[in-house]
C-alpha cells in the first residue's frame, strides 16, 4: 500500500515504540502509587512531562496528558468556559475541526455564547472579522494552527492580537494537531495560553495527546475522580503513551529540517505528475509542506477513492474523524466551493517515511484511476 494519509495518522516511529515497550511489559506500574515500581512510572511519566514542554516551549506544571486531540480541544474549551460555573463564550472559525466545533454547538446548547467566523477562498481568517466576533463575554477563542483537510496554515500572533484587543481578557486556544511535524510550535511566540496536540500525527501512538495550558488559567475538569494531573484531568495515567509521545515528539523536532525539505520535494514531483488533471484547492505557500488537496474534472471522490484503494493508494476525501460520512466537507464549503467542486476534491497527505519514489509511483497509478482502470 503506497500511503498517503499521513493528515488521517502516521506509522509509529521505531524509537517511540522501543521506548514504549517496557511501559508495556515489566514496568507496568500505576504512576499515582507510593510504592517502587509506581515511582518508576511516574518519573517516567514527568521526565516525558519536561520533554514534551521543551518542545513548544512551554513549562512543565503547563502540560496536561490526555487520550488524544480531541479530548485537549474539548478540555481547553469547555474547561474554560464552563469554569467557576460561569458559560462563557465561545469564538471560532467556520473550518475548524469536527472536535471544536461539536463542541462549540454544545456549549450553545448549554447557554454559552458562540459565535463563528467565515473564512477566504483560502481558509484564511481575516484579524478584523475575528475582533467583531469578539465580544466582552467570550471567554476562549479557538483558531487551530493548521486545517486538517487542506494544510492552510493561519497566521496565529496577528489573529490572537485581534482577538486581545477586542477583549484583553480573552484566552486564545490553537489545535497545533495537524502543525507540529512541521512547524516550529512555541507558544510564547504565537502568544496562545491553550494548545492542543496529538501524538498519532507525528509518529507517536494513537490515543495520547496532551493540552498545553497556561499558569493561571482554571479550567473545569471533563473527568473527575483521582485529581491526576493537578486536577485537571483524572485517571489512571497512559505511561507508555505518554513515553511515546514525548519520544515521537524528540524525534519529530530534530527531524524538521529534513521533513520540509524532503516533503516538500517529494509532494511537488507529486503534483507535477497530476499537473494536467487536477488544480491546488490552496497555493502551495499558504498550506503545510505534507498536505496536497487536489480537485479533479469531473470525478467523484469516493469513486476515486475506491479505484485507488483497489491499485494500493490510501488517501481521503476529508477528516479521518468523521465517521466515514458521505457529506460535502464543511471546510471546503465555508471556503466556498460548490457542493460539485467539494466532490471532486480529495486530500492527499505525506509523511516523514515518505519519499519521491513513492509519490511519483502514487502519481501513476493516481493517472490510472483517473482513466477508470482498477
Amino acid at each position: 500500500m503506497l500511503y498517503l494519509d499521513h493528515a488521517a495518522t502516521t506509522p509509529v516511529r521505531p524509537a517511540a515504540a522501543e521506548a514504549m515497550a517496557p511501559f508495556l511489559a515489566d514496568r507496568f506500574g500505576n504512576s499515582s502509587g507510593v510504592h517502587g515500581i509506581s515511582r518508576r512510572a511516574k518519573n517516567a511519566l514527568e521526565e516525558a512531562r519536561e520533554q514534551a514542554a521543551a518542545h513548544i516551549g512551554a513549562r512543565p506544571q503547563e502540560i496536561v496528558f490526555t487520550g488524544g486531540g480531541t479530548e485537549a480541544d474539548n478540555l481547553a474549551l469547555k474547561g474554560v468556559a464552563l469554569a467557576g460555573g460561569k458559560r462563557g463564550g465561545v469564538v471560532t472559525a467556520a473550518t475548524e475541526h469536527e472536535a471544536v466545533l461539536e463542541t462549540v454547538d454544545f456549549l450553545g446548547r448549554f447557554g454559552c455564547p458562540t459565535g463563528i467566523v467565515g473564512v477566504d477562498r483560502h481558509g484564511l481568517i481575516d484579524p478584523a472579522g475575528l475582533a467583531a466576533a469578539v465580544t466582552s463575554e467570550t471567554a476562549v477563542v479557538s483558531v487551530m494552527a493548521a486545517n486538517n483537510e487542506t494544510g492552510t496554515i493561519q497566521p496565529l500572533p496577528p489573529l490572537v492580537a485581534a482577538a486581545r484587543a477586542a477583549n484583553p481578557g480573552v484566552l486564545f486556544h490553537t489545535d497545533a494537531v495537524q502543525a507540529f511535524g512541521a512547524l516550529d510550535v512555541d507558544v510564547e511566540e504565537w502568544g496562545v495560553d491553550l494548545l492542543s496536540l496529538a501524538a498519532h500525527k507525528f509518529g507517536g501512538p494513537q490515543g495520547v495527546g496532551l493540552l498545553f495550558v497556561r499558569n493561571g488559567v482554571t479550567l473545569e475538569p471533563l473527568m473527575h475522580g483521582g485529581g491526576q494531573e493537578l486536577g485537571r484531568r483524572s485517571g489512571t495515567h497512559n505511561v507508555a503513551g505518554v513515553v511515546g509521545m514525548a519520544t515521537a515528539m524528540e524525534l519529530a523536532a530534530a527531524d524538521r529540517e529534513r521533513f520540509r525539505r524532503d516533503i516538500t520535494e517529494a509532494r511537488r514531483h507529486f503534483e507535477a505528475k497530476l499537473s494536467d488533471r487536477a488544480e491546488r484547492t490552496v497555493p502551495e505557500d499558504l498550506t503545510l509542506p505534507q498536505h496536497s488537496h487536489l480537485r479533479f474534472g469531473q470525478v467523484n471522490n469516493e469513486t476515486l477513492l475506491v479505484l485507488l484503494d483497489r491499485l494500493g493508494v490510501a488517501a481521503s476525501a476529508g477528516s479521518a474523524c468523521a465517521s466515514g460520512a458521505a457529506k460535502v466537507s464543511h471546510v471546503l464549503e465555508a471556503m466556498g466551493l460548490t457542493p460539485a467542486e467539494a466532490r471532486r476534491s480529495l486530500r492527499f497527505s505525506f509523511g516523514w517515511t515518505s519519499g519521491v519514489a513513492e509519490a511519483e509511483e502514487a502519481a501513476g497509478l493516481v493517472l490510472r484511476a483517473l482513466e477508470g482502470r482498477s
